[in-house]
């Protein structure tokens, strides 16, 4: 049984995962959609009530009823390096791809379904409320009366990006800034705006999490830190990361999250502030974990390997979790 992973071609991420694999003698094909046509093909049969579906890279050729479990990394939008690449050959390829993939019994991580949904910045924070984990108070409006009506009752504030990364090529990330204590917000008419209550940290945390297997590191905030500084992808600081123990009631939350939103994977931000608390920021559920794994040492792309590598059906469901939850009952 192979082991699929969906990936762009530079992703030293998942290198780090097919090395453990390819370690283990797991058999692996790894593919990126936007060479589909192209160095990669597929097939698909239904015939007499039976699918027969085939996929060919590096020249190599995987039955689909082969596959053990598709691994949907940063892949790259399909048929984006086709001879003639256009907006109609991209979704014709995808729903080929993609509903060939959804016609076998493959385990998912995570499903498009699934990942689809979660991303979305104000589902994550309904979602992490629900999984009892605690959340700093935002807004997101448009309303620039309700903006300012915000600050008056927290007057400390972040701002943030609702969809996360700027949809240039290649991606730009948009970092979290503070907002100024006498910030105009008339512009929020012009776009819908997340503002948060800034939670003075002590330290970030990042919990990458693999099915049932946590692993959480801790990144101190250092004593002579800019308290302007409040996003850790852009901070200064000389500080590793570090493994940590998360709370039994966080960890419990985050176990509960992954299950209702029918995720596999999802690496997840908190904010520690003086007492302790952990505050849910987002979970991104395709997020990078090479970075904590080199500076904290702990396995995360072994974990990542053994989840695909393991057999069985899937453990979470690819519905995404629970109606009650999604509708809001």
């Amino acid at each position: 049984m192979t082991v699929l992973i969906l990936t762009c071609e530079q992703d030293v991420t998942a290198d780090m995962v097919v090395a453990e694999l390819d370690g283990s003698g797991v058999p692996v094909v790894r593919l990126d959609p936007a060479d589909l046509p192209g160095p990669v093909a597929l097939s698909g049969e239904y015939v007499h009530g039976a699918f027969r579906g085939h996929l060919s890279a590096g020249g190599r050729m995987v039955s689909m009823s082969g596959l053990r479990s598709v691994w949907v990394r940063r892949p790259g939008v399909p048929a984006t390096r086709a001879a003639e690449p256009s907006d109609w050959l991209s979704e014709e390829t995808s729903q080929a791809l993609y509903g060939m993939l959804r016609s076998t019994d493959a385990r998912w991580m995570n499903h498009p379904d699934a990942a689809r949904r979660a991303r979305h910045k104000p589902w994550q924070l309904r979602l992490a409320q629900r999984s009892r984990l605690p959340v700093p108070a935002t807004l997101i409006t448009t309303f620039p009366q309700a903006a300012r009506d915000f600050a008056d009752r927290f007057p400390d504030l972040v701002v943030k990006p609702v969809s996360g990364a700027h949809p240039q090529e290649p991606p730009r990330a948009v970092p979290t800034s503070r907002v100024a204590p006498d910030a105009d917000f008339s512009a929020v008419a012009y776009g819908p705006t997340l503002l948060q209550r800034r939670v003075a940290k002590r330290a970030d945390i990042r919990m990458t999490c693999v099915g049932d297997r946590i692993h959480a590191a801790r990144k101190a905030v250092g004593p002579d830190a800019d308290p302007d500084e409040v996003d850790v992808r852009f901070a200064t600081s000389d500080t590793t990361w570090l493994p940590v123990e998360p709370p039994p009631r966080v960890a419990a939350g985050v176990r509960t999250y992954l299950r209702e939103a029918g995720l596999a994977y999802g690496a997840f931000d908190f904010a520690e502030d003086g007492d302790g608390t952990w505050w849910f920021l987002e979970c991104n559920q395709s997020g990078q974990f090479g970075f904590v794994q080199i500076e904290s040492g702990q396995p995360v792309a072994r974990s990542v390997a053994d989840w695909l590598a393991a057999p069985g059906p899937d453990p979470v469901p690819s519905n995404g979790g629970r109606a009650w939850l999604l509708e809001g009952h």
